[in-house]
């Protein structure tokens, strides 16, 4: 492979795509580099499966002229959605061998719009917690530094993008599942509103999670969500339609937008200084860009009951993702079969009845509400992405003795993120900034439901002013 080619792998998207449907270059060209470059960046661990054989004869029917929005261009599939025909593990023992049946309608959508699905990056068992290191597929490293972690949970997928293997990847949000491994390895990563990426046909509704994509570029973020936002006939919840594509609002003129920012941590814990001046800076730079900006925490911010809800909702979806597990494999659910993290979550969502469920999730509707409502007054909340720098190989460790004391690790290292998952706002981590330990550092911004346009237009904003598109890891 050439050095060419390679370098290539670091474009956007969008510029792939027209390359290609130019005839410049050719689509197995390009997805010949990404299956080198994977081969070659093997001590990332960002991939569980790869199918060379099958993303060839792919891109081999791609011709130039093709006017799919994404034709010929090289993606990966997180380890969490279903590919036809493809080992589905959710990253544990306890789904043996199986191979899904069919794809999930993120899948459908990301092929019919030209993508060519080259394998599946790694993510946690359930991908439970903010660091990717499963039992069943071994630690996925930072490109930015082998010894740290690259976030979880798609944390394969942020590893195969910031280490030059691909120029997008697939990936979901179930509490800061984009967001995180964006902030740690520098890429964008937005959780859009709640209902408008579909979840189908296997899964339920899920009021805290969501489909998106990890990019080095706010124009592929866009134009990603285009391929993927829609209703699905089924969908049991949905976002109305935009008014226009949202690509469209790249080129919008914002207007002065009222912007407040916060580095209080929800969880009332610490912040790490740096977080807490990058978030700082953002709030200094948005000023200067004519917006109006006030520090300021919402008094709903901070609540006792909020983390509990939370977790018996996230402890019932893991319980029935290891019964799914072990209806499959024709096991009973054991301990044996997933991690200590997995069994303890497994076991609470058991332990859980169905009147706690109903009330937890009532709860979670009433914060949202009155969070949502701080909003009345500002367009824009800005926060740190994270609490904590990336951390180490094995900080958070699912095979520990006492796992709810992990767990509780994993809040301190993420308590900006999961609040709106259980308020369906979208939110966007934009790389905005590198730490003085030379590592990506990230703020995060969040909307009104189904505010998406508004996100994208200031992230282009920011964008321009502070470009990081061309910041990357040594070697890549």
């Amino acid at each position: 492979m050439s050095a060419e080619m390679s370098s290539l792998l670091t474009r956007s998207a969008v510029e792939l795509a027209a390359l290609i449907r130019s005839g410049e270059i050719r689509s197995r060209e390009l997805v010949e580099a990404a299956l080198a470059q994977e081969q070659a960046r093997r001590d990332l661990n960002a991939f569980t499966y790869v199918d060379a054989e099958g993303a060839l004869a792919v891109a081999d029917a791609i011709q130039p002229g093709d006017q799919r929005p994404f034709a010929g261009v090289p993606i990966a599939i997180k380890e969490l959605n279903p590919v036809a025909g493809w080992p589905f593990t959710m990253g544990s023992d306890i789904f043996g061998d199986f191979r899904a049946p069919q794809d999930a309608y993120t899948v459908r959508r990301l092929r019919n719009a030209g993508f060519v699905l080259i394998g599946r990056t790694s993510s946690p068992e359930f991908g439970i917690v903010p660091a990717t290191e499963p039992r069943r597929f071994g630690p996925t490293r930072n490109p930015w530094d082998a010894t740290r972690s690259p976030g979880g949970s798609s944390g394969g997928a942020a590893a195969a993008v910031a280490g030059g293997i691909l120029p997008v990847a697939q990936g979901s949000d179930g509490g800061g599942s984009l967001r995180i491994p964006a902030s740690c390895c520098g890429l964008v990563g937005l959780k859009p509103s709640r209902g408008r990426i579909s979840s189908g046909p296997d899964a339920g509704d899920n009021m805290l999670s969501s489909n998106g994509s990890l990019t080095r570029t706010v124009a592929d973020t866009a134009r990603l969500l285009d391929v993927l936002a829609g209703y699905e006939y089924g969908d049991a919840t949905w976002a109305p339609p935009p008014a226009e594509p949202f690509a469209n609002a790249l080129n919008q003129r914002l207007r002065r937008l009222r912007v407040a920012f916060t580095t209080v941590s929800p969880l009332d814990t610490p912040v790490d200084p740096m977080c807490v001046q990058a978030t700082h800076d953002a709030a200094q730079l948005l000023a200067s860009l004519g917006h109006h900006v006030q520090e300021v925490t919402p008094p709903v911010w901070q609540s006792a009951q909020l983390e509990p809800a939370f977790n018996a909702i996230y402890a019932a979806g893991i319980a029935s993702g290891v019964r799914a597990g072990a209806n499959i494999t024709r096991r009973a659910p054991s301990p044996e079969l997933v991690e200590p993290l997995t069994w303890a979550f497994y076991e609470m969502g058991m332990r859980t009845s169905s009147a706690e469920l109903v009330e937890a999730i009532g709860l979670l509707q009433g914060y949202s509400r009155q969070l949502i409502n701080f909003f009345v007054n500002y367009d824009v909340l800005v926060t740190p992405a994270l609490a904590q720098r990336q951390l180490p190989i094995g900080a958070i460790n699912t095979m520990g003795a006492d796992p709810m004391a992990e767990w509780r690790k994993a809040a301190l290292f993420t308590p900006f993120t999961p609040i709106f998952n259980v308020t369906g706002q979208p939110a966007i981590s934009l790389p905005l900034y590198l730490g003085a330990d030379g590592l990506p550092l990230a703020v995060q911004f969040v909307a009104l439901p189904l505010g998406e346009p508004l996100l994208l237009a200031l992230a282009a904003e920011l964008e321009t002013a502070l470009p990081w598109a061309g910041r990357r890891p040594s070697g890549v």
